[in-house]
């Protein structure tokens, strides 16, 4: 039997000595699709900025509908499985994650009536729609990607995934923009229609995943109820957790969401060119996502030196060619070898990793802020590289010695992704008053807290009845 915690609920499933190969591709193909769709709100807030006028502040609603639904979703499952018992192990997990599918399908096809009547509120109520089918789609997926196969190597399925749904997030930028900006000729031609076309072909894939997952075959397991009351909020390593995930996702986000408007303010980028410098910072989590899952396992050194020169060799090169620019592919290297220097100072310790993590990114915030051109550019893109690992490893302390309450935390950890939908406008706020680069030096106390928790809030306590 092999038993995974995850966003909601504890599962129990069999294992055997089947192929799970196919099935793995499929949901690997999942994880890159809600990928993409996340980072194409990156593309959207500049194209939605332009289309209805909106301020900075206005312009980071379109986060806050996202990002929010997965905190009212998740809250909403969480008052129900505390209650009345868990529901995705009442209908299935894989009944769960064409749910999510269906859910999120139903929002993309959404934007093809906000573009017509040209409604700001339409879209962002398409977009909630869209990210609560994503954030049942969270709840349900894990487990399957960690139930196909042997449960000793699950942790290396689900790192294998996320690097995938990171591979979503790198290209979303370049694509989107080509058919956003550039397919209607630049800034000047840009009309709500763009994005009918591209969010009903996301929708009709989304829906032809549900199909090919409905006829797969996958494996079964059963859920238990979770427990009841609020005994696990006196873990203070969980509900310090719960803050460090919430300014996480809030700083990555409001980096993320903001770049391209930030490059042309910068350095003068359009929107296609800035957005191609915005898959350098999702890029970036992937690769880094990569080199983690070599390094924080207990392989013999030689052999995760092996491995990450493998990975480091494959970005360079496909940087290398894609650009055709040596100088970039420099840059990159350097990069990436100073993301190297950091997991080494980590010793493959994942609270010890965190805390160097967090200052790195603290030290490149400073940098972007303090410097320009390029300079300014690449040391804020750097910080995808160390974004990498902070979502899992928080998660992973965080759930650390919960025992029974190990599914009503980690519901918990779910709803502070809603950090992105509230320091995004928060960010936007300030760029308001004092523009994009210097907006740049708010984003550093979120990540000065996770120091903290990685320092020092991560250790196990429970406080007394």
């Amino acid at each position: 039997m092999a038993s995974i915690v995850t966003n909601s609920t504890t599962i129990t499933g069999v294992t055997d000595n089947k192929n799970y190969t196919a099935p793995l591709i499929i949901l690997t193909t999942l994880f890159f699709m809600w990928g993409f769709i996340t980072c194409m709100n990156d593309i959207l807030i500049p194209f939605l900025q332009g289309i209805f006028k909106l301020s900075p502040a206005q312009a980071g609603l379109i986060q806050s509908a996202f990002f929010g639904a997965y905190f009212i979703v998740s809250l909403l499952y969480f008052i129900i499985s505390a209650n009345l018992g868990d529901p995705l192990a009442r209908i299935g997990y894989k009944n769960g994650i064409i749910v999510g599918l269906i859910t999120a399908a139903i929002g993309c096809a959404l934007f093809y009536p906000a573009a017509e009547t040209i409604s700001y509120f339409t879209f962002l109520l398409a977009l909630f729609i869209l990210a609560g089918g994503i954030t049942i789609l969270q709840m349900a997926a894990n487990p399957y990607v960690a139930l196909l196969g042997n449960p000793e190597t699950s942790s290396s399925r689900l790192n294998m995934t996320q690097a995938f749904n990171s591979l979503g997030t790198t290209i979303a930028p370049i694509i989107g923009a080509k058919l956003i900006f550039e397919s209607v000729g630049g800034r000047e031609h840009m009309t709500a229609d763009a994005v009918k076309s591209p969010y009903l072909f996301l929708a009709g894939t989304l829906l032809l995943i549900a199909v090919v997952i409905y006829f797969s075959k996958l494996p079964k397991f059963t859920g238990e109820k979770i427990e009841k009351g609020l005994e696990v909020l006196k873990f203070s390593h969980l509900t310090l957790g719960v803050v460090a995930i919430f300014m996480y996702v809030g700083g990555e986000v409001a980096i993320g969401s903001y770049l391209i408007r930030y490059f042309e303010e910068l350095l003068g980028f359009n929107e296609a060119t800035a957005a191609n410098y915005v898959a350098y910072y999702w890029g970036g989590a992937m690769v880094g996502r990569f080199i983690a899952s070599i390094f924080l396992t207990n392989k013999k050194s030689s052999e995760k030196y092996l491995f990450v020169a493998v990975i480091t060799l494959i970005a360079v090169s496909a940087v290398y060619l894609i650009t055709r620019e040596t100088q970039v592919a420099f840059i990159v290297l350097a990069l990436i070898a100073g993301n190297i220097i950091a997991f080494l100072i980590g010793r493959s310790m994942p609270a010890r990793t965190l805390t160097v993590f967090a200052l790195f990114v603290v030290g490149l915030l400073l940098t972007t802020v303090l410097t320009d051109g390029g300079i300014a550019l690449w040391s804020v893109l750097a910080i995808g590289l160390f974004n990498s690992i902070m979502f899992p490893t928080i998660f992973a302390l965080a759930i650390k010695d919960l025992g029974k309450y190990t599914s009503q935390g980690s519901s918990l950890l779910v709803m502070a992704i809603v950090g992105g939908a509230i320091l995004t406008p928060v960010t936007g706020l300030i760029v308001g008053y004092v523009g994009y680069q210097k907006a740049m030096m708010f984003v550093t106390i979120p990540y000065l807290y996770i120091f903290y928790y990685g320092f020092k809030g991560y250790k196990v306590k429970r406080t007394a009845a």
